[in-house]
């Protein structure tokens, strides 16, 4: 029971209040460039969640039980982004030999996940959070969800300005920053609300 409980204030604690995008600002890029539209935010934020779960599910190992018993822990962020990088290529081989539209939509924004901060920044965090390799699983899962849960947020929003009477010194980038600012504070409101919903026994 209590590792049930540990394991979904991880995933509840990844998805709300520890939220990459809107928490702690990581993967902003994606965040900007692809919610425009709902079904781009939405193939962009489930390809994170994959590369997120498969690059935990060879980082951890890789961390674990090569860099550190060898020593060679400041080898950590370069192993990670070269992992990072080879799933992001089988990720866009993946969708273009079967998802070629999902593909064609993503465009230049597909081959960014391999510098989108948000994926190495969870395999590192894996890591210094001290989770094992069952909670590592679940955190990235959560941090993942969290992704897709702020694009497709963002995406609605964005929709709504469009069709919003902006002024003209606050179209463009500037009302997008001031929009993505206002729902970073409502997730804010989630601070303590999951060790509220999931108390120690």
């Amino acid at each position: 029971m209590e590792l049930f409980r540990s394991l979904v204030i991880i995933l509840m604690g990844s998805v709300l209040v520890n939220n990459y995008v809107l928490s702690r600002f990581l993967g902003i890029c994606p965040f900007l460039g692809v919610s425009k539209k709902l079904d781009q935010a939405t193939g962009m934020g489930v390809s994170v969640i994959f590369v997120m779960i498969m690059a935990t599910l060879a980082t951890w190992p890789i961390q674990t039980f090569i860099l550190d018993p060898l020593g060679l822990g400041y080898l950590q962020t370069i192993v990670f982004i070269l992992v990072i990088a080879a799933l992001v290529q089988f990720i866009e081989i993946v969708l273009k030999k079967f998802m070629p539209a999902l593909h064609k939509s993503l465009g230049v924004y597909l081959p960014l996940i391999t510098t989108n901060c948000a994926v190495l920044g969870v395999t590192i965090n894996n890591i210094n959070d001290g989770y094992n390799f069952l909670e590592s699983i679940v955190a990235a899962l959560g941090c993942g969800l969290g992704f897709l849960l702020a694009m497709v947020l963002f995406a609605g929003v964005r929709s709504r300005l469009d069709e919003s009477d902006v002024p003209q010194h606050f179209k463009g980038l500037p009302i997008t920053l001031i929009s993505a600012s206002i729902v970073a504070l409502a997730f804010m409101g989630f601070g303590g609300i999951v060790e509220n919903l999931f108390p120690a026994v």
